[in-house]
């Protein structure tokens, strides 16, 4: 097993940011290893990849995020990586971060999530308040305390790889995170800060975020109940 982390990032129309993301990374953090997972662009973010010599997964056509994420985490798999973290190709994860949340992870846990409300942010704005809501619902309905579950930075240890590769047929959503949390997994959280997007488009668009938060909901308190790994159904 490769006793290192990957960056898996999803990639989607990121023409104007992939190119900045990676070379950052190259750059000043040449330790970390990462594959881009191109998410059947539109634009011009897959040839930019193979112009530069990035690290590629290339996929054929548009699968969501879902899709997306779970090509790079069987990725990590197959390559023997023991852990995978999901990094935004749009610049807004910063890598500084990776290794408090591996420290973290040592100390035993599954998932380590970047946490943006973690040390007491005073934040009204309708995604703190949505986060705040899914928060609630995962703590009724599993007991854990998660300030931040809508965060995209996420840290899996080997075992979450092996779930999402090869038992998980879902994203990596919040309602994701309660439903492993129901089957045992450890869950912490560290503070970070992530930066706003700059450039081009992203999977959660503003006029989609009030049916996220009502979708996760409604699938935490109620779909969770019924659901079963990929193995078991």
């Amino acid at each position: 097993m490769i006793n290192k982390v990957l960056l898996v990032i999803p990639a989607y129309n990121e023409e104007k940011n992939i190119e900045r993301v990676v070379k950052r990374l190259q750059e000043e953090f040449p330790e970390l290893d990462y594959i881009v997972v191109n998410d059947g662009s539109r634009d011009k973010t897959a040839s930019i990849c193979r112009e530069k010599g990035f690290h590629l997964l290339d996929l054929p056509v548009n699968l969501g995020l879902a899709g997306c994420f779970q090509a790079g985490m069987r990725y990590a798999y197959e390559k023997g990586y023991a852990y995978a973290i999901q990094f935004d190709g749009d610049g807004q994860h910063r890598p500084e971060y990776i290794a408090p949340m591996e420290r973290k992870m040592r100390e035993g846990y599954d998932i380590v999530i970047g946490s943006r409300f973690l040390e007491g942010k005073k934040d009204w704005s309708m995604r703190m308040i949505g986060s705040r809501m899914i928060g609630a619902a995962i703590r009724l309905t599993t007991g854990a305390r998660l300030t931040d579950p809508t965060s995209g930075m996420r840290l899996f240890s080997r075992k979450m790889i092996e779930e999402f590769a090869l038992n998980l047929n879902y994203g990596p959503e919040p309602d994701t995170i309660s439903f492993l949390i129901k089957q045992g997994a450890r869950v912490a959280e560290v503070p970070v800060i992530i930066d706003e997007r700059t450039a081009g488009e992203s999977y959660l668009k503003p006029l989609t975020a009030a049916s996220y938060m009502a979708r996760m909901l409604i699938s935490i308190l109620v779909i969770q109940n019924f659901r079963k790994r990929q193995g078991e159904a």
